[in-house]
């Protein structure tokens, strides 16, 4: 059995709504790149990581992605990481325990049954929403 990491977010969270893409690599020392899928949409990414890793010793990361138009919008992102990696932020210091300062573990380390991955029909159906989403002023 495989692992599966992502954030924890809290049902309200509007990081929910952006693309999500899955990293899938080796749990042990296999020397192959790991692979980069998406963007889906959140529910999807999970389900689709979750099938992957359910029978096989990989390790799954889902993320967002930050649809970014324009080089300040991410030279801005960047300089919020930067912020935080230096502890500006409260709670986002990293001091190697990978846990917040706060206590708050922003990565869901609970076990989650696979559910069904979702059909290629229903990606495709979400590749459409999201599209919709990041093309709409």
């Amino acid at each position: 059995m495989g692992t599966l990491v992502t954030l924890s977010l809290p049902p309200d969270s509007p990081v929910a709504d952006l693309p999500w893409v899955i990293t899938v690599g080796a749990l042990d020392d296999d020397d192959w790149e790991p692979v980069v899928c998406g963007p889906y949409e959140r529910r999807h990414a999970l389900a689709l990581a979750q099938a992957v890793v359910a029978d096989e010793e990989l390790m799954a990361v889902v993320e967002p992605l930050l649809p970014l138009v324009d080089a300040e919008a991410i030279r801005e992102e960047i300089e919020t990481a930067r912020a935080a990696a230096a502890g500006d932020a409260p709670g986002t210091a990293d001091d190697g325990d990978d846990e917040d300062d706060d206590g708050d573990d922003d990565w869901a380390g609970e076990r989650v049954e696979p559910g069904p991955a979702p059909t290629a029909r229903e990606v495709r159906a979400g590749f459409a929403r999201l599209a919709a989403r990041l093309t709409a002023g």
